[in-house]
């Protein structure tokens, strides 16, 4: 494409997404297999896997978060805040004519507010205590309570994933915004995660 913007906005859509698959694929590697191994695993066993395991995966993790996050707002900003030929500021995307939000923007908004969540709690509650646990600095006395909040934190940004994807597909694949429409993003999404989650417990005694 000749013109900058087209080639830009590519760029970035397709970094959002890449980063995306990262991020929210280790997510559902430590919800999905990972939980179930460690509970799997002796002392022993954990000694010897997770210090080889947890340091790469946690990186690829937490920076696919920080990648998808900021790319996702620069994508958000070329698209709905931006004019090519006019300039920034809210553009026909984002305002319908009467001046209100666009469903498309109530959608991309939806899904934007989860994956900052999503953003928040990995950055600033799960891999915060990962570090912690992985240098040695948790008291003994300590460590099932911390381990506790940090499992918190990831089923909650698993059971978010499913409403977030719906939102951020949904502008340009769905359209409309209703309380019902709504209802049915979070719910789908939900229950998805919850059989996916369902579904990892009883792999092991499958195979």
């Amino acid at each position: 494409m000749p013109d900058l913007y087209s080639n830009l906005h590519l760029v970035v859509r397709w970094l959002h997404v890449l980063a995306g698959i990262t991020w929210i694929g280790h997510l559902y590697f430590f919800n999905f297999v990972n939980v179930p191994l460690q509970g799997a695993l002796d002392d022993a066993a954990k000694k010897a896997v997770n210090p080889q395991l947890m340091p790469r995966a946690l990186w690829w993790f937490r920076w696919g978060a920080m990648i998808t996050f900021l790319a996702g707002l620069t994508l958000f900003t070329l698209l709905y805040m931006y004019t090519p030929g006019v300039g920034f500021g809210p553009n026909t995307l984002f305002r319908d004519p009467a001046g209100g939000l666009t469903d498309r923007a109530k959608w991309i908004l939806f899904g934007m507010t989860l994956g900052t969540i999503m953003w928040y709690n990995v950055w600033m509650i799960i891999w915060p205590i990962q570090k912690r646990l992985l240098t040695g600095k948790v008291p003994a006395a300590d460590i099932p309570a911390v381990r506790r909040r940090a499992f918190l934190a990831s089923r909650t940004n698993t059971f978010l994933s499913g409403p977030m994807l719906f939102g951020m597909l949904a502008p340009s694949h769905y359209g409309a915004m209703s309380v019902g429409s709504l209802v049915m993003a979070v719910g789908l999404g939900a229950l998805a995660i919850w059989f996916s989650i369902r579904a990892s417990s009883s792999v092991g005694k499958l195979a």
